[in-house]
């Protein structure tokens, strides 16, 4: 069974879908009988950080094609672009070749309708993986006037992505609502992020407590865009902590200029560049919080964010501006979490003192959200579907 995997996000990029695709491919290649075929692109997640990669190689079994993208940013027109490119040269490099299944996984809904497209012009089975509702969000974060004009587009790329599709696995139980009433007859699976090894390997086995006679280091890692809102909350909230905290925020984005500009004079945050993740695990160690956020959106309220799983098996203190699904998901998997609401700095600064600082091992979350055991029983998954629709 051959099976092309189209992913915007391949390792070595930093970000969920590339930890997510790469421990899924890992998994498929090890099933005997199994020929992967993997079309991503070069790293391009964040202009600051660049990891070298070859354009193509052939490792493990497993043939890797990665395209080479213009420069782009994070507003619209580059990622349009950026998209354009990589959905031209992915049909031409599958054109003459030959599969039994489509997987693509998807967050900006393009992967979708590429991976349909293909599927289509094949006559093959089509696996999504889905990690956000682009049609959704972008209601969100374009201004009405653009999003009157674009979504109408959008919906009908979403519709005949997904009605392509016979099997779709949703990343956030948030999503169900969404997509089983638009697309009723797919095959609906909840195969989560996870914690990736990298994180279990450093988990920690025994309790340690922490006095809060000290500044706290509060870390968040990750992107900085309009869908984190760090610049909704940060600025009041660093300035009401002063003397108590110290944050260290690792990562870029489209609204890091703008965050950087509204904390001109504050002296408690730092603003850091990407860094790998062996690096990042002992940014993760040596703080005392580790913090979340997501803008006062409603099509964040049925999101997940991968970061919880990464921040949950360090056994530190999980202080999240988060609602809807991943509100409820930290109150009932994350022991120790504080969670806000969105962009209420003062409720956060609250929620702050509800934090028992220190360490205290998450073995019942480990167990049950491991990645490698998420990513075993997909890849088991998709082979099934394969052989199903033979």
């Amino acid at each position: 069974m051959k099976i092309l995997i189209l992913t915007f996000y391949y390792a070595p990029d930093l970000c969920a879908g590339s930890f997510r695709t790469t421990a899924l491919v890992d998994k498929l290649k090890k099933i005997p009988g199994v020929e992967v075929e993997v079309i991503t692109t070069l790293p391009n997640r964040y202009a600051s950080f660049s990891a070298d990669a070859p354009a193509h190689e052939i490792k493990d079994g497993v043939e890797v094609h990665r395209i080479s993208l213009p420069s782009h940013k994070s507003g619209m027109l580059d990622q349009v672009k950026a998209f354009t490119a990589f959905y031209r040269q992915a049909v031409t490099l599958t054109k003459d070749k030959n599969y039994d299944l489509v997987f693509a996984t998807s967050s900006r809904l393009f992967t979708a309708f590429l991976g349909a497209r293909v599927a289509s012009s094949k006559k093959l089975p089509l696996y999504l993986d889905i990690r956000d509702i682009f049609v959704d969000t972008i209601k969100d974060v374009l201004t009405p006037k653009i999003t009157w004009l674009v979504n109408p587009l959008f919906s009908l790329v979403e519709s005949y992505a997904f009605r392509k599709a016979k099997r779709i696995n949703l990343v956030s139980k948030g999503f169900a609502g969404y997509f089983s009433s638009r697309y009723p007859k797919a095959e609906y699976r909840w195969f989560t992020n996870g914690i990736d090894n990298e994180f279990l390997a450093v988990a920690p086995q025994t309790t340690d407590t922490l006095q809060k006679n000290s500044v706290s280091t509060v870390l968040y890692a990750g992107n900085i865009g309009e869908g984190q809102g760090l610049h909704t909350i940060l600025p009041k909230l660093s300035k009401r902590l002063e003397g108590k905290t110290q944050f260290r925020i690792i990562g870029d984005g489209g609204r890091k200029l703008l965050l950087q500009n509204q904390l001109a004079g504050v002296t408690n945050v730092e603003l850091l560049p990407p860094v790998s993740r062996a690096e990042l695990i002992k940014e993760y160690q040596n703080a005392d919080v580790l913090f979340l956020h997501l803008n006062d959106y409603p099509a964040f309220r049925k999101v997940l964010p991968s970061k919880i799983f990464e921040y949950a098996a360090l056994g530190k203190p999980v202080w999240a501006g988060v609602s809807g699904y991943a509100a409820d998901f930290l109150k009932e998997e994350v022991a120790n979490s504080s969670v806000f609401y969105p962009g209420n700095d003062e409720q956060a600064y609250r929620s702050f003192d509800a934090l028992d600082l220190g360490v205290r091992p998450r073995g019942e979350f480990i167990s049950k959200f491991s990645r490698e055991q998420i990513m075993t029983e997909m890849a088991q998954d998709i082979v099934e579907f394969g052989k199903k629709n033979e």
